[in-house]
């Protein structure tokens, strides 16, 4: 039987260092788990140019909120997206209602206006024709 004792997982355990802060425990990330992450979260690597007062400017925003400048532009860029969808879709659903309101007095309009008059049917003459 082992006598290493057991320290349940929590996050006080961990803030207090119970989980291994001993440098036996630490090691270092080869990268290989890299791949499976990205694939994970949907991640793909692009390239982009941008000026570097822009990326200095989320260097020191991301600073401020104790995060990485790439993970806030992601977010920048993300809530971006989502508001333009939104945006889109209202406008699309603004039209679409608009659209129904005036084909709804359309149809108000002539149903008040009485019925259409009925076009004449065609008749076929019972006269035989002479060449």
């Amino acid at each position: 039987m082992s006598k290493t004792r057991k320290i349940p997982a929590s996050d006080a355990a961990w803030d207090q260092g119970l989980l291994g802060r001993e440098e036996a425990f630490v090691g270092v990330d080869d990268g290989a788990d890299l791949a499976d992450l990205d694939k994970g979260l949907e991640l793909q690597m692009i390239s982009i140019r941008l000026s570097k007062s822009l990326i200095e400017d989320f260097k020191n925003i991301a600073s401020i909120h104790g995060l990485g400048y790439q993970p806030l532009m992601r977010q920048a860029l993300q809530r971006f997206a989502d508001g333009e969808k939104k945006m889109l879709l209202q406008a699309t659903a603004s039209e679409h209602i608009k659209n129904q309101r005036q084909r709804d007095a359309d149809k108000a309009a002539r149903k008040k206006s009485g019925p259409a008059p009925a076009e004449p049917k065609a008749t076929r003459s019972k006269e035989k024709k002479v060449a």
